[in-house]
């Protein structure tokens, strides 16, 4: 089975509030929330995927040092099997702003299960609600 590494960040303010972004029409799991990060590239590091792809998705700008490993997800679907690793962000440059379509929103931790998400994501409330 192939495996497939995305990365993922839990951006969070300074109400402690994370933020998700939903799957917009026309892609796999459409409508779902999940925390922003897509694929790593051949030859990229989690980090640096996830600086390339807030910059592209979200227009804003963080760094490695920014970047705080918290925990990961390894999920098998149908065709392929995920491996997630979730990292913290509390400093980024900028204002996030739907980039691709999607919606976004800032939802406190104790909130994170109102919005329905990806099977893979799902393990990672709990980590992030003990940590904030």
């Amino acid at each position: 089975m192939k495996v497939v590494l995305v990365s993922a960040v839990a951006l969070i303010d300074r109400d402690g509030r994370v933020l998700l972004a939903q799957r917009p029409a026309g892609k796999a799991m459409a409508g779902l929330w999940e925390f922003p990060g897509g694929k790593v590239e051949p030859g990229e590091t989690p980090e640096a995927a996830l600086i390339r792809e807030l910059r592209e998705e979200l227009g804003i700008e963080t760094w490695r040092s920014c970047l705080a490993p918290l925990s990961f997800a390894s999920h098998g679907y149908e065709d392929f099997h995920l491996l997630m690793p979730l990292f913290a962000c509390r400093r980024w440059e900028g204002t996030p702003r739907a980039r691709e379509g999607q919606a976004l929103a800032w939802v406190r931790p104790e909130r994170l299960r109102d919005y329905p998400m990806p099977p893979a994501d799902l393990p990672l409330i709990p980590v992030l609600r003990d940590w904030l």
